[in-house]
């Protein structure tokens, strides 16, 4: 049913224009759906080519005047369409509009479309995208994003003398902003930071600038620790569907593999929810590494225990296998890390095996054995041959390390390879 709406005409109600408004959004969408169908037709017959260009979202942004990256969408998603039978109906009827259809192809390859349309079409857009970045972080694809918003980590300084000011930018995976966030907020409540004036649009920003300076200051001082209690206040909290972690279809709020490195040694609340999301019952916290036995695993490790690693500041107890896959918390299943390799095992494809008598090493992404006496493999390349293999032994003068076969030279010993 179309709705007209005269602006000139003052008996027009505000019913009137909401009606009005919502049925040309359904038009809009519609429409928006018949372009995508033409776009992908004219992607699929390399219309593109004819004017010259690489791909069909460069001739769509030239034509069409819009911009490079919202081009290479519009193109993705009319492929995408072209095997989602629900979602296409529903947005061909105008029911579904293009910010939500964006954000469902993300996903759908990984989640039932009938779910995930019936979940969108009862939910706003920011919740539908919300929703499917969740769903992407339960993949394992996600830990290259993790690994890539950790490699830009950065803090730009700009003096300006002029002015008399200093300008810093920060950029660090979420997570951790998550804690720079919270320390000004605690800095902020605790009264490190004056006052703003109340109103005031600025007070907010001088106030959580007032608290990184209480904070560098408190630093430079040596002021104590936080005590457990305060830490406990201001936590960050981060859900993960129980699935998720085990490998299967769930959601997170943050990448699969960075959820498992924080619950390595964090606090850990199992909440049973109904299928709508409504919690059930919620259990107690608990540390997933009790007081008593990361004292005994510092008692053994005295630090982090990657090669050539001395740190014993900001170390976690990481889980050889993971609880989620069904490692237990025990004092031969953990080691100490600090938070650099601590990322590295979880986010940088760095693995831990273990040798025939049960003793873990480390190994690269690449497969080969991180060696605990800082020998390089590729300075001894004449004396070893590199084939796979899949356990550690000695056969014939021939040591099998991991997933590397190192062929024994004359003089070296088995020591260089384990402590």
């Amino acid at each position: 049913m179309r709705v007209h709406y005269d602006p000139q005409s003052p008996r027009q109600s505000i019913d009137d224009l909401d009606a009005a408004i919502c049925t040309l959004a359904a038009t809009l969408n519609a429409e928006t759906h018949r372009l995508l169908t033409l776009v992908r037709d004219f992607d699929d017959r390399m219309g593109w080519a004819k004017w010259s260009f690489r791909n069909c979202a460069e001739w769509l942004a030239w034509r069409c005047g819009i911009s490079l990256s919202a081009a290479r969408e519009k193109v993705r998603t009319a492929q995408a369409l072209r095997n989602l039978p629900s979602i296409d109906a529903a947005f061909a009827e105008g029911r579904l509009s293009y910010s939500k259809v964006r954000a469902l192809t993300r996903v759908v390859e990984w989640h039932d479309e009938d779910l995930l349309l019936s979940y969108a079409l009862q939910s706003t857009a920011a919740q539908v995208e919300e929703r499917c970045r969740q769903i992407r972080n339960s993949r394992p694809e996600s830990a290259s994003i993790a690994r890539h918003a950790w490699e830009r980590r950065a803090v730009t300084v700009f003096r300006d003398a002029a002015r008399g000011v200093m300008r810093m930018s920060v950029e660090v995976p979420i997570e951790e902003g998550e804690l720079i966030a919270q320390a000004l907020d605690r800095a902020v409540a605790a009264g490190e930071a004056p006052a703003g004036v109340e109103f005031d649009a600025s007070a907010w920003r001088a106030q959580q600038a007032d608290a990184l300076v209480a904070i560098a200051k408190r630093y430079l001082e040596g002021g104590e620790a936080a005590s457990s209690a305060a830490a406990d206040r201001y936590q960050v909290v981060v859900h993960v569907d129980e699935s998720a972690l085990r490998g299967g279809i769930g959601r997170a709020d943050l990448p699969v593999d960075t959820v498992k490195r924080l619950a390595c040694d964090g606090s850990v609340v199992t909440v049973t929810e109904a299928e709508d999301g409504t919690p059930l019952d919620v259990g107690r916290k608990q540390r997933t590494v009790s007081g008593l036995l990361k004292r005994a695993v510092w008692a053994r490790d005295r630090g982090c225990s990657f090669p050539g690693c001395d740190h014993k500041h900001y170390v976690d107890a990481h889980h050889i296998q993971h609880w989620a896959d069904g490692g237990v918390t025990s004092l031969d299943n953990l080691m100490l890390l600090c938070s650099h390799h601590h990322r590295l095992l979880h986010e940088g494809g760095f693995r831990i095996r273990r040798d025939e008598e049960g003793r873990p090493y480390f190994q690269r992404p690449d497969g080969r054995v991180i060696p605990r006496f800082g020998y390089r493999l590729a300075d001894m390349r004449d004396e070893y041959e590199h084939e796979p293999c899949a356990e550690v032994r000695e056969e014939r003068g021939v040591y099998l390390v991991g997933e590397t076969r190192l062929r024994r030279a004359a003089g070296v010993e088995k020591r260089i390879l384990y402590s």
